[in-house]
């Protein structure tokens, strides 16, 4: 009983403990519910607030945005009024200003109608007065004819002959006054220079053959030379690329090659053979091989001696020894090395004087016939082949020029050029320079007769003085006194064209009336 009133207590507490919980959960519900509602309406009225300032803002922009479009609108429409206004403007003053032109032009126009009308008058007054002369000019011409006995063709054309030989003679003598006047002032300082380099200059020149005599004690050694069955002699001459003469010339043996430094190599083997006395063939390949050593060596130290001697640095060795080999060729029977150094000299002084660089000019000097002393055959010629070598060994350009432009091979660019030229012209022509073929030098002389007997009345011609004079003979009745005069400039002007000489040719006409008689 107890236990049971026991178990309806704690059944009724918990019954209670059980509503009271029930009812305190309801009502934190329906606070939680109050204050969500309560925030929820003010997030809303705090939305609907910031949503109109926000709208109010964007009107605000909107109406800034469209008042700054409208004023900009309004300055674009103003600025378009006023260039249509300036256009305006100047529109209406093109127009004035045709206008203006228009009628400028309409008087202008009106003008030269009248002037029109008034030259048609002129015109018609002229014609009149030319159909008067030209009746006129008949008429006197009609008298001229009655009392010369001429026609009008007649008397012009023998006015027109005499006026043409007049002039014709008239225009030679006018002719060779200016060309002696031309030169003796256009010429005077360049003989100037020519005679002070010519003064300064002097060499000697070696005359050299293409043969080389070698000369011995007895003709005793001949056989020795020549050798058993004349393997001495064959050997020489392969060894050597020399013809050696033995014939019955007393004491002397002849080399014969084109070469003179293969027979300056032949000449010093066979002094040492002929001096040593051991000849054979071992013993001569030995000696030609150190002889043609010593040669090239000489070379050599010829070249840097020349080099030396000139003034002139820097030179490549290839073209030192080119130098050096100079010695041993020879032109016209000019030695060449000798004609180089002279051409040197004459290039240095004429720049000096000429106020050009004198070093540069006998650089060029010394180098301008290189092209003579190949190493092998070219095809080219020497100038050419010369310039070639000086570009090879980065000469400067003005010097590989006047290598190449001495005997007009190239055009010329550069003022040492022509210096080059005339030097070595000056070198190869003056007497004793150079020796001439005397087969062509025959041939020269009679070209030179020859042209000047091709002209009409010319009766003899006589090339004197190894010609540099040609003195022709003309019938003194073919042929008048200025008729001579022009005859002369004639043959000078025809040699100067077709023919090649050295220096000059003077040419005097000869004209002559022999009256004979014989008394018996």
């Amino acid at each position: 009983m107890i236990m049971l009133l026991d178990t309806l207590t704690m059944a009724k507490s918990l019954l209670i403990g059980g509503l009271c919980f029930v009812t305190g959960l309801g009502l934190s519900y329906f606070l939680w519910n109050f204050a969500l509602r309560k925030k929820k309406d003010t997030i809303i009225k705090d939305a609907e607030a910031e949503g109109d300032a926000t709208k109010r803002d964007r009107m605000l922009q909107a109406k800034e945005k469209f008042l700054q479009l409208k004023s900009e609108h309004e300055k674009y429409i103003n600025e378009k009024n006023s260039k249509i206004s300036a256009t305006e403007n100047r529109l209406n003053q093109k127009e004035m200003q045709l206008s203006q032109k228009i009628e400028e032009q309409q008087r202008t126009r009106n003008e030269l109608e009248a002037m029109r009308e008034n030259m048609k008058t002129q015109l018609s007054l002229l014609d009149k007065r030319s159909e008067d002369l030209e009746k006129l000019h008949r008429q006197q011409v009609e008298q001229l004819e009655t009392i010369s006995g001429l026609s009008a063709e007649d008397a012009k054309n023998q006015l027109t002959e005499s006026l043409r030989e007049e002039a014709k003679v008239q225009a030679i003598s006018y002719v060779n006054e200016i060309m002696a006047e031309a030169k003796m002032t256009a010429n005077r300082e360049a003989k100037k220079v020519v005679v002070e380099t010519i003064q300064r200059v002097a060499s000697e020149t070696a005359i050299e053959n293409s043969v080389t005599v070698f000369n011995i004690e007895s003709d005793e050694i001949k056989g020795r030379i020549i050798g058993r069955e004349g393997r001495n002699i064959r050997a020489l001459e392969a060894a050597t690329g020399v013809e050696i003469i033995v014939d019955d010339t007393p004491e002397a043996i002849i080399l014969s090659a084109f070469d003179p430094v293969r027979r300056e190599i032949a000449r010093l083997a066979l002094h040492l053979l002929v001096t040593d006395g051991r000849i054979h063939p071992a013993r001569i390949e030995e000696v030609v091989d150190k002889v043609r050593k010593q040669v090239e060596e000489e070379i050599v130290e010829v070249g840097k001696r020349t080099t030396i001697d000139l003034g002139i640095h820097g030179l490549h060795p290839d073209l030192i020894r080119l130098v050096g080999k100079m010695k041993y060729r020879s032109s016209y029977g000019q030695n060449l090395l000798q004609h180089s150094r002279e051409v040197a000299n004459l290039c240095a002084i004429m720049a000096s004087e000429l106020g050009l660089n004198a070093k540069l000019a006998k650089r060029a000097g010394l180098l301008h016939d290189i092209g003579k002393v190949p190493d092998d055959e070219p095809e080219l010629p020497h100038a050419v082949y010369g310039m070639k070598l000086a570009e090879k060994y980065k000469e400067k350009p003005e010097i590989c020029n006047a290598i190449g432009a001495h005997h007009d091979e190239v055009e010329m660019t550069s003022l040492i050029s022509p210096i080059v030229q005339v030097c070595d012209a000056i070198s190869g022509a003056r007497p004793g320079a150079r020796r001439e073929v005397v087969e062509s030098y025959i041939k020269r002389l009679k070209d030179l007769e020859s042209l000047a007997l091709s002209y009409p009345g010319v009766m003899k011609t006589y090339a004197i003085q190894a010609g540099r004079e040609l003195r022709v003979i003309v019938g003194s009745e073919k042929v008048s006194d200025k008729e001579a005069d022009s005859l002369s400039y004639e043959i000078a002007k025809k040699i100067q064209d077709e023919m090649t000489y050295p220096g000059q040719i003077k040419i005097t006409v000869i004209r002559e009336t022999r009256a004979v008689s014989y008394a018996k």
